[in-house]
């Protein structure tokens, strides 16, 4: 059984986006190497026909997994969330209650996460403990080198 994903408008366009890519793109790339692989004679002895071969397979293996994906992705309706609470879309500022240091991040599934730009998955450690929290609330977050001490200074949704 498949689990379900819940995405953003963003997050399922790039995802069907790729998936696109990779259909329309990619595939007919694959199968006209395994062609230009068979011309080249001997099929018992072409590596580069065993090669093309090889990654037609493995594009066909992703192009599978993103269609299962795409298949069991939801989209966030952003206006039926509650803002008084932590909740995947949120964009929350904390501050570190060890060092005093005030960070905001927002609050996305698993496949969007970036933290570059400040996205962190809410399967994280910091994004699971900081779930359901209010502003005012202190979330204790145990990270591979100890616990951790967050303040909710405030939630919105962009």
């Amino acid at each position: 059984m498949s689990k379900v994903s819940y995405y953003t408008a963003e997050g399922l366009k790039k995802l069907k986006d790729e998936l696109e890519h990779l259909k329309s793109v990619m595939r007919p790339k694959a199968s006209q190497d395994i062609a230009d692989a068979r011309d080249k004679g001997d099929l018992s002895e072409n590596a580069e026909y065993d090669a093309a071969k090889e990654a037609q397979g493995l594009l066909e293996m992703r192009i599978a997994k993103l269609e299962e994906v795409y298949a069991n992705a939801r989209l966030i309706d952003e206006s039926q969330l509650d803002v008084s609470k932590v909740l995947v879309l949120s964009n929350v500022k904390i501050k570190n209650q060890s060092n005093g240091m005030e960070m905001k991040y927002t609050l996305v599934a698993e496949s969007e996460a970036d933290l570059k730009t400040g996205k962190i998955s809410v399967t994280s450690p910091i994004g699971k403990g900081l779930l359901g929290k209010s502003v005012g609330e202190v979330a204790e977050i145990t990270v591979p080198n100890g616990t951790l001490k967050f303040e909710i200074l405030e939630i919105t949704r962009e």
